[in-house]
């Protein structure tokens, strides 16, 4: 019986982590936003040409804005933040600006 209570437990404790395993990953809002509304036309060569556009933090998001703009999505700030965001974190590996490490740390 005690034998049976064990295996039970161990059945439903690997389940569980089974769950939660397949649950890990959260998409980030920016790459949400990215993949409903940017992927058809981008794809990751787009990040990795030699001829990018884009050189710095602030010139990431700006090329996010324009394209946004471009695109008439009618973002928020947050929005293209967020994007900006995943972009660098996927792609471009920019250091933050002092002021945007500043804001990280208020949120």
């Amino acid at each position: 019986m005690f034998l049976n209570f064990i295996f039970s437990t161990f059945l439903i404790s690997s389940m569980n982590f089974a769950i939660a395993a397949d649950n890990a990953y959260v998409k980030s809002r920016g790459e949400l936003l990215y993949s409903t509304h940017c992927i058809s036309c981008h794809n990751t060569q787009m990040h990795w040409r030699d001829s990018s556009i884009v050189k710095n933090w602030i010139g990431l998001k700006m090329q996010v804005r324009r394209w946004e703009e471009v695109s008439g999505l009618d973002w928020q700030d947050e929005d293209i933040e967020e994007v900006a965001r995943y972009l660098n974190v996927m792609y471009y590996h920019y250091p933050l600006s002092k002021a945007q490490s500043h804001a990280e740390l208020q949120n």
